[in-house]
């Protein structure tokens, strides 16, 4: 997972998110478009502002502050301690939640109303990790410190409370894991699996 540093790094990164919601979003016809009317990328671009301040001295409460700014204008929840990789894309934005202790890996798409949520009030790692080129579906609750691999996906609405495999599909509550029925190399929606 990329932290970003520089200004240079902040400009190349809404660059990369901009295409990757380009490829991920049928309905987006320009970058222009995407930059003034996603709420998915005002509030990771929110976030890494927020990450930033979070790491500095006396930076927390604005940090806080900043997150919940956000929160009102996009509908989307990031605690400014979550590590978030690089090309992250929430399409809808409204209703996602990641906890202080999630990790989400590189070119991870987000649909409506997911959450990245803890399970315990320890002062531990107690949010999930979503490795690289995870795909997680609208309504899905992904509770506690549970991995999920590498090229997952996590249909609609599944509740996932233990590990899942990379190039897995988990649905249903509580999740289980869904024999592939599709070619490896081919994105299927999560929808589908509800």
């Amino acid at each position: 997972m990329a932290l970003l540093n520089r200004p240079l790094d902040a400009l190349a990164a809404v660059r990369e998110d901009l295409a990757a919601a380009r490829r991920r979003d049928p309905a987006a016809t320009s970058d222009v478009q995407l930059a003034l009317t996603a709420p998915g990328l005002h509030a990771i671009w929110v976030h890494r502002a927020a990450h930033a301040l979070w790491g500095r001295r006396r930076g927390r409460l604005p940090a806080l502050m900043l997150a919940q700014a956000a929160r009102a204008a996009t509908g989307v929840e990031i605690h400014p301690a979550a590590r978030i990789g690089r090309r992250f894309f929430i399409d809808h934005g409204m209703g996602v939640v990641i906890g202080e202790t999630a990790e989400v890996g590189d070119d991870v798409m987000l649909y409506h109303g997911v959450t990245l949520g803890g399970r315990s009030m320890e002062r531990t790692k107690r949010h999930p990790t979503v490795e690289d080129g995870v795909v997680i579906g609208s309504g899905a609750r992904i509770l506690g410190p549970v991995t999920i691999g590498e090229g997952a996906q996590i249909g609609a609405n599944a509740v996932v409370v233990k590990d899942v495999p990379a190039d897995a599909i988990a649905v249903g509550i509580p999740a289980r894991i869904r024999p592939h029925v599709a070619h490896p190399d081919e994105l299927v929606d999560p929808a589908i699996w509800i």
